[in-house]
């Protein structure tokens, strides 16, 4: 369903690589028809993918340690320009990348591959009350702690964010969504049980 991807550090740095992704996704469909910006990502393009350094049997060294998560997550020189190239494969009509945040469909927190373009999309941040990416935000944190807590399976977790994050919010946070902006405590999931800010992905004008 989604692939393994080996964390390299080299290879976040490497703008080159960036462009070839983009040259190869054009190469392969070209750039979408315009659309409007969807609450989930499309699974030909972004079907998710995994960190093998994380298995229910790591979750105490990797994802459940408090601040792992920031000694795998990509530097914004790498996400900024894949955004943009995805922006563009995407077709979205509007697209002026702060209204997007180039988000883990698999989040880091649950294990998702920090670097692989399949595991990264350009999800709408929407308004309030619309399935937008903060909505997912608070998911990618209760999910997180539901696996370190061993009340939820991590293979399950995946597959369950993958497929339709969306229908798991309502199965474990309510069937409205709460899309209010995030800032501080309660932004995201770094392990230890503490939160932590997806700082990188936001704009100024976002706040």
């Amino acid at each position: 369903m989604f692939t393994c991807s080996r964390y390299v550090p080299e290879m976040i740095s490497n703008r080159r690589w960036i462009g070839l992704v983009a040259a190869a996704w054009m190469l392969a469909g070209g750039v979408a028809a315009a659309r409007g910006a969807s609450a989930l990502p499309d699974p030909a393009l972004t079907p998710g993918a995994i960190n093998p350094a994380v298995r229910e049997a790591t979750i105490g060294a990797t994802i459940c340690r408090r601040g792992w998560t920031r000694t795998v997550r990509p530097p914004v020189s790498y996400t900024e320009p894949l955004k943009k190239a995805q922006i563009r494969r995407y077709g979205y009509a509007d697209a002026q990348p702060w209204k997007y945040e180039e988000d883990h469909l698999i989040p880091l927190a649950l294990g998702g591959s920090p670097t692989s373009p399949a595991n990264l999309w350009p999800e709408p941040h929407l308004g309030r009350g619309q399935w937008g990416s903060y909505a997912k935000d608070r998911l990618e944190a209760r999910m997180a702690r539901l696996v370190c807590a061993h009340r939820l399976g991590l293979d399950e977790a995946r597959r369950m964010i993958a497929r339709d994050w969306i229908s798991a919010y309502r199965r474990f946070i309510g069937s409205r969504p709460d899309n209010a902006p995030l800032h501080g405590r309660g932004a995201g999931y770094d392990g230890g049980y503490r939160p932590y800010h997806h700082w990188h992905h936001w704009y100024r004008r976002d706040w």
